[in-house]
């Protein structure tokens, strides 16, 4: 709105690789990224300008080329652009431009929701409880403006079309499933199902991947087409519908928890590269290309691992209850570095957001702020008998166990001889062996944690 204010528009996007370096946006973002620009670009009437490079250099070149007198943008919060903006901010005031920056991506900006002594909040719950809920609240989203007066730059040296970003994928390709259509009208019509069909129950019901109580607003958040702003009023204004308050306060905490890895990041920025927790840099952590592999694959012989690592690799995203089991498993009876399974998950997820993929990576691993203790090892064959009973989860991603009955859908590899041959399955050939032994690893894990723990006090 402020950019609108200031006069005639010109909107640009700058796909800035250069400054991102290491945390560059993966390739089912890039994806996500090229639909959702085809979107935006259909919304302003074909105005949107599209530039490629250095965005410190690029928007100096376009205020000299095209006279403007002011820029505007919403913040971002990763380390590197928080250094770059720092940068487009002083190089454009020096040459006498005005600058607008605002917050469109958090409910609170993360130097708002501080502990009383000024420090950030380590454990989530007083985090949202203090920090957030006791801080002032959210503002109410804006109306889009009925008119927008363009800027008439037709020609501008170095703009690109979208398809000049070659932002598709070219190993693999995304299949439309759940429903992917990129883009803020999209967004919209996500949240007005999910608040219609999904929120009664949520607070169960989102543990169990099979259901409809995912709102998959996830990747819309990641890029801008839904603010949190519209997210958390949306749900105020509908609350007196829903059946159950928890479901309501247990929604409105998954969306804090988003601002939670903020808060972290923003304060701690080496949060993707490095250990919260100290103590871990002694982990002795394991190498095994081969394992990791069958891991990204979803070739591991566990099956609802596998189910959730086919989910993503079919879809760029993952239930989160499975994430947690699929992560659990790699750091836990794998025993391999937290960071090799934050790459995948970046690369692989349309959802990919820097803040939530290292501060939820650090949480399983044990190593990062309120995390679950190490010595907690997700059980795959006990959390599928749990969360997707009838197996329908499972069997939609692994079907090559789809006539194995329930009761050894988790564990094929106790089933009986004569129960596999009937389901159709020899295991090792048509499904692959277990990587590991489910108890043997376990106890590796809880030993390797030992050590360390003995290493550091001695």
């Amino acid at each position: 709105m402020a950019a609108i204010e200031a006069g005639r528009l010109l909107p640009i996007y700058i796909l800035d690789d250069e400054n991102a370096d290491a945390h560059r946006i993966g390739g089912a973002s890039r994806w996500w990224l090229h639909h959702s620009l085809i979107a935006l670009n259909k919304s302003l009437s074909g105005k949107l300008r599209i530039f490629r490079g250095d965005a410190v250099q690029i928007l100096q070149k376009l205020v000299q080329e095209t006279g403007a007198k002011t820029v505007t943008w919403n913040r971002c919060y990763e380390p590197w652009r928080i250094l770059r903006d720092k940068k487009i901010l002083a190089g454009l005031k020096e040459s006498g431009v005005e600058v607008i920056s605002r917050n469109g991506s958090l409910l609170w900006e993360p130097w708002e929701a501080l502990k009383p002594d000024g420090t950030p909040y380590r454990v989530f719950t007083p985090f949202y409880r203090k920090g957030c809920l006791n801080s002032k609240e959210p503002h109410k989203p804006i109306k889009a403006p009925e008119k927008i007066k363009f800027a008439t730059f037709d020609m501008l040296k170095d703009a690109h079309s979208i398809s000049d970003l070659d932002l598709q994928p070219t190993n693999w390709e995304i299949k439309s499933e759940p429903d992917w259509a990129p883009g803020e009208r999209h967004a919209q019509d996500k949240l007005n199902h999910f608040l219609d069909n999904g929120i009664n129950g949520y607070n169960q019901g989102r543990n169990f991947p099979a259901s409809e109580n995912s709102s998959y607003l996830s990747p819309h958040l990641r890029f801008g087409e839904i603010s949190p702003h519209q997210i958390w009023h949306a749900l105020a204004f509908r609350e007196h519908m829903i059946e159950n308050e928890e479901d309501a306060d247990q929604f409105r905490m998954e969306v804090a928890w988003r601002e939670f890895s903020y808060n972290l990041l923003c304060h701690i920025p080496d949060l993707p590269d490095k250990n919260l927790q100290p103590k871990f840099d002694a982990f002795s952590w394991r190498k095994d290309t081969a394992a990791l592999k069958a891991w990204q694959r979803g070739q591991t012989g566990i099956p609802i691992v596998d189910a959730g690592m086919r989910e993503l690799w079919q879809t760029g995203f993952m239930h989160n209850r499975v994430r947690m089991v699929a992560a659990s498993f790699l750091v836990k009876n794998l025993m391999i570095d937290w960071r090799e399974g934050a790459r995948w998950f970046w690369d692989c997820l349309v959802d990919a957001d820097l803040a939530n993929n290292s501060a939820s990576w650090q949480w399983v691993a044990g190593c990062g702020a309120d995390a679950a203790p190490y010595f907690r090892i997700f059980n795959p064959t006990t959390q599928g008998l749990r969360f997707d009973s009838k197996g329908e989860y499972t069997r939609k991603y692994v079907p090559e166990l789809a006539c194995l009955p329930d009761k050894w859908l988790f564990n094929p590899w106790d089933a009986p001889q004569e129960i596999l041959s009937v389901a159709g399955i020899t295991l090792g050939k048509t499904y692959p062996e277990p990587l590991v032994d489910l108890k043997m690893s376990r106890q590796r894990a809880l030993n390797a944690y030992s050590d360390m723990k003995t290493r550091q006090s001695s």
